[in-house]
């Protein structure tokens, strides 16, 4: 019997791990090294400033569509702060934030009706108090501005660590997007975020949670849905267009092309509202599984390896945007953290969707 059949669409809000971790490994046994096609990296990003550590984590994508060429990256390095590169990979900005461990920005519209670019993260510095660090993106300069870095839990909750983030578009009347905050509980708290007396706070709205550790998560603005990793366990699809409950989508094991961990997603939304993939990193095997998120279908797995940059292991997080990023992303850029780029601190890949489409043969 098919997995997603015994399961059913509608399990509720408390999720068992122990139904999707049949095929997950227990640490003893060898991990599956699952076929992939190798892409090669078309440039990278200067190493974080934090060395002999798991320190660069999660990137995000701000796309120019002035000019393409001059859009620029933001990554953590979650010992420290913030950067930001342009697609050359050499640093425009750092910021030194605390803990910041994942991060995403959207364009918002501003109540005097001006748009600028909204950077959110996860703030892990205080470990009991789980916080959204909130900074704004000069498109032009590259520069950050630390905007502050609120609480965003009902009184009385049960402390908590922030770990995985994600931003989706505004779902409710003067929001400016919706923030979700993956606690390293399983807990996933959705936020609203509002402007404030000239301020960006985020206000608690609901809930689901994971029955364990999970962090990466994007937000599907087309389909207004979010998919969740839970690491040791699968993928999750959670509308959010009603109540917040929680369907299977895709597992760890050869037939959904996944490797515990499960770390970053990302959503490659074709511009003008086509259909888009949902890709994922399969950490475990070093790989990158892309979904078709109308089907749940696996469409193809890639490895970062080849030319003449190195490849990626380990990867936490992941982004990808669709449209032209100049003449050497023409169709889109794909980033990834790669977990060990020695002899140098971490640091992050860049890839042309155009390479990555082509091998995989996606429409």
């Amino acid at each position: 019997m098919d997995w997603r059949t015994i399961l059913g669409a509608g399990s509720g809000v408390m999720l068992p791990a122990v139904l999707l971790a049949g095929c997950a490994t227990t640490g003893e046994a060898p991990r599956p090294y699952l076929p992939a096609i190798d892409v090669p990296a078309q440039a990278e990003t200067l190493p974080v400033g934090t060395a002999h550590a798991d320190a660069a984590d999660d990137p995000a994508i701000w796309r120019n569509a002035a000019d393409p060429a001059a859009s620029l990256i933001v990554g953590t390095d979650k010992k420290a702060g913030l950067y930001v590169y342009g697609l050359d990979g050499k640093v425009r900005d750092f910021l030194a934030a605390g803990a910041i461990n994942n991060v995403d920005l959207r364009e918002v519209r501003m109540a005097d009706g001006g748009t600028r670019i909204l950077v959110a993260a996860s703030d892990r510095t205080d470990k009991a108090q789980p916080r959204i660090a909130l900074f704004w993106l000069d498109g032009a300069t590259g520069k950050l501005t630390e905007v502050g870095s609120d609480t965003f839990l009902p009184a009385g909750h049960a402390p908590a660590e922030a770990y995985g983030f994600c931003l989706g578009g505004a779902l409710g009347p003067n929001e400016l997007a919706r923030a979700y905050v993956v606690l390293k509980d399983g807990t996933v708290a959705e936020s609203g975020l509002y402007e404030k007396d000239g301020r960006i706070v985020p206000d608690y709205l609901r809930q689901v949670k994971f029955a364990s550790q999970s962090e990466g998560c994007v937000v599907d603005d087309a389909t207004h849905t979010l998919y969740i990793a839970e690491e040791d366990v699968g993928i999750w699809r959670v509308p959010l267009t009603g109540e917040l409950k929680a369907e299977p989508f895709a597992r760890v094991g050869a037939e959904d092309g996944l490797v515990d961990d499960v770390e970053g997603l990302a959503i490659a939304q074709k511009p003008g509202g086509g259909s888009s993939w949902l890709v994922a990193s399969s950490q475990g095997d070093n790989a990158y599984a892309v979904f078709d998120p109308a089907s749940g279908k696996l469409a193809g797995r890639f490895r970062i390896d080849g030319g003449a940059i190195d490849g990626t292991s380990d990867t936490d997080g992941i982004e990808v945007v669709l449209g032209d990023f100049g003449p050497q992303f023409p169709e889109g850029l794909f980033i990834a953290q790669d977990g060990d780029n020695a002899p140098d601190a971490q640091n992050f890949k860049l890839l042309s969707w155009r390479a990555i489409r082509t091998a995989l043969g996606l429409d």
